[in-house]
């Protein structure tokens, strides 16, 4: 019983399900060590830097990029802890060159070696790659909201083994989509066996019932392309009949015969028609005409739409007038001329390819987006399941090297980078307008680039939290060069290919995780190292989480003050290293008040110190070192971690 009762409750749920037979339950060796290691790595003290932050006060307080191990950032991040709404990320793919995988960390997390390369030989790679994976997806989920959504990148090599670590610990009534999006759109010609063309994103939810999947945000402008030039009571645009992959989808590839000139039509080369011939029959017959399936021997030319040899191509039937061609005619042109037209029309004089009319009030419906994007409007929206997102609703692998190019110049050493297709579309599906994304593999910081821009093309207020190791190994931290670059550059529209780009604004905060967090070291630290720690781990009184604080300027000069929190109310540090006052007496608090006139402030003093001498109502109080710890999530006892329910 006493183990049970040192369970926190997910874990005690997990245990339930596995002892019940409910939902996936995976094994691989070191599963269970893998469990626990969320809950043994220290949270880390983390330092500013300024050189390398960007923005001002405000804008740079908003988001953060973090320089160090991911797993230990997370640890870190305990404020964020059930916060985030999108945690959207790219971990290493298990290619023999991209992950290091150190033993000592089945025992001790915090270990500081990083390990060797797990190559591709290494028998133990799945394994390895699952128990690096494993304690970052719990903490993952930790981070979330209720109704927050974890978007993953993955390949083939570990699709499997992620889905069904996936499935146990976010349960696969979860699960929200799987999409494969295309990388590249030329196949491999070194590939021995089938061609991968296709990457994954795994789309889970922490609650399905409670996770919202959102529509992209319209525009004014946007809207007013829609019209009514036919005498229809609803506004609508023409949207295309024809959607992509003919290859994929040859019963798709069909005729169609146009009442107004007998012409017999086809989709465009490569493409087919986006509904099959018992769907479009209806809709073809509005026109008040009769249509009829036949078959007219057209393999020749339904062939070269598709892009394959005729012969052995299977039949499949026209849709072809019964009306006869010249009745059909005269019936049509007379409702072309009196209006309103269906809603499959062919051109505005009757000549043209068939065409969709996409009604604005079914854009606004709010309904859950398309399989397919054919434009910003995401047209016919249905469920999201098992998708694919070709590459030119997506973007494509190299796509995303030539964006990074051309933003930070060439000799970036990124030889696969995520479109930044990709990353908006995404963000803008799954992450409210005002919501938080967090990004745990930055890598160059598409996630921080797709964020800054929706912001500024949508005046969003989304902010982000991107985490980068780099390769410390190599003395290269690119979160320190390649990440910050990135960002800077996109946010000034100083692009290295200097072509016009708008500026996007917005700023960022950059540190650097340092000590493990605890008593003893908190105790020892001097004034700037704990004016970063109140900062990162500071949260109001009702809630773990307050507002971002707004740290104050250095050149402000003020003895106390050193941020103020949304409600323009000060936070105030009576800390000046060993062998000062770091108590709060009746003169640190006149001097705290005369600081909070100056600088404008509301009368509601919250004060980090040793020691409280004093009692006033205007004073909210927060105890060195104990708040700090538990703002951190640590017991001030033992300084482990606290679970909450």
């Amino acid at each position: 019983m006493t183990e049970l009762e040192s369970l926190p409750v997910e874990q005690l749920v997990e245990l339930i399900r596995e002892k019940t037979g409910a939902g996936v339950n995976l094994s691989f060796p070191g599963k269970v060590l893998a469990r626990q290691l969320g809950r043994r790595v220290r949270p880390r003290t983390m330092r500013t830097v300024k050189a390398h932050s960007a923005g001002d006060e405000e804008a740079s307080a908003k988001n953060l990029l973090i320089e160090g191990d991911n797993l230990q950032a997370l640890a870190s991040l305990y404020r964020e802890k059930g916060q985030v709404d999108l945690i959207l990320t790219d971990p290493p793919y298990n290619t023999g060159s991209d992950f290091r995988y150190n033993d000592k960390w089945d025992k001790d997390p915090n270990d500081p070696d990083l390990g060797e390369f797990v190559g591709s030989d290494d028998p133990a790679r799945h394994t390895k790659w699952m128990k690096f994976m494993y304690p970052r997806l719990q903490m993952m989920k930790a981070m979330l909201k209720p109704g927050g959504v974890l978007a993953i990148c993955i390949d083939s090599r570990e699709l499997f083994h992620l889905g069904q670590m996936l499935d146990e610990l976010f349960y696969e009534e979860n699960r929200l989509a799987i999409i494969n999006w295309q990388k590249s759109y030329a196949p491999r010609s070194d590939n021995r066996h089938v061609s991968t063309a296709t990457e994954y994103v795994l789309v889970y939810a922490k609650s399905e019932r409670l996770a919202k999947t959102g529509l992209e945000p319209r525009t004014d402008s946007m809207d007013a392309r829609y019209q009514t030039r036919d005498g229809d009571s609803r506004l609508w645009k023409s949207g295309d009949f024809s959607g992509p992959k003919a290859l994929t989808h040859q019963g798709m590839v069909y005729g169609i015969q146009s009442p107004f000139t007998g012409e017999v039509h086809y989709p465009p080369s490569g493409r087919c028609w986006v509904i099959p011939q018992r769907e479009a029959k209806p809709l073809l017959e509005r026109w008040g005409v009769t249509y009829e399936l036949r078959d007219i021997k057209d393999a020749d030319a339904r062939a070269s739409v598709i892009g394959v040899e005729a012969t052995g191509l299977r039949t499949v039937k026209a849709l072809m007038l019964k009306t006869p061609v010249g009745e059909a005619k005269e019936k049509a042109s007379r409702l072309l001329a009196d209006g309103p037209w269906p809603q499959v029309y062919f051109g505005v004089k009757g000549t043209g390819r068939p065409a969709m009319k996409r009604y604005l009030e079914d854009v606004k419906q709010g309904r859950v987006p398309m399989t397919y994007w054919a434009d910003e409007d995401m047209d016919d929206p249905e469920v999201l399941g098992s998708v694919s997102w070709d590459h030119e609703q997506s973007g494509h692998s190299q796509t995303g090297v030539d964006e990074l190019t051309a933003i930070v110049g060439a000799g970036h050493g990124f030889e696969t980078v995520k479109p930044m297709k990709l990353m908006t579309k995404i963000i803008q599906i799954w992450c409210p307008p005002n919501g938080t994304v967090l990004d745990l593999f930055a890598g160059s910081g598409t996630t921080g680039h797709a964020v800054l821009k929706l912001n500024h093309d949508q005046s969003a207020e989304r902010r982000f939290i991107l985490v980068e190791q780099g390769r410390p190994e190599n003395g290269d931290s690119y979160a320190k060069t390649l990440t910050v670059d990135r960002l800077k550059r996109v946010i000034d529209g100083r692009w290295a290919d200097r072509k016009s780009h708008a500026a996007l604004g917005g700023g960022f905060t950059f540190k650097t995780l340092e000590k493990r967090v605890d008593a003893k070291t908190l105790l020892m630290m001097e004034r700037d190292e704990m004016i970063d720690t109140v900062v990162a781990s500071h949260s109001s009184t009702g809630s773990r989480r307050g507002p971002v604080l707004i740290p104050v300027p250095d050149e402000a000069a003020y003895t106390y003050l050193v941020a103020r929190n949304a409600n323009n109310e000060g936070i105030y540090l009576v800390w000046h290293g060993a062998g000062s006052n770091t108590d709060l007496t009746e003169e640190v608090y006149e001097a705290i008040t005369e600081e909070a006139d100056a600088a404008s402030l509301a009368p509601t003093y919250h004060v980090y110190s040793r020691r409280n001498l004093i009692v006033t109502d205007d004073v909210v109080w927060y105890q060195i070192p104990d708040r700090i710890l538990s703002d951190f999530g640590l017991d001030v006892r033992t300084e482990s971690f606290v679970e909450e329910n």
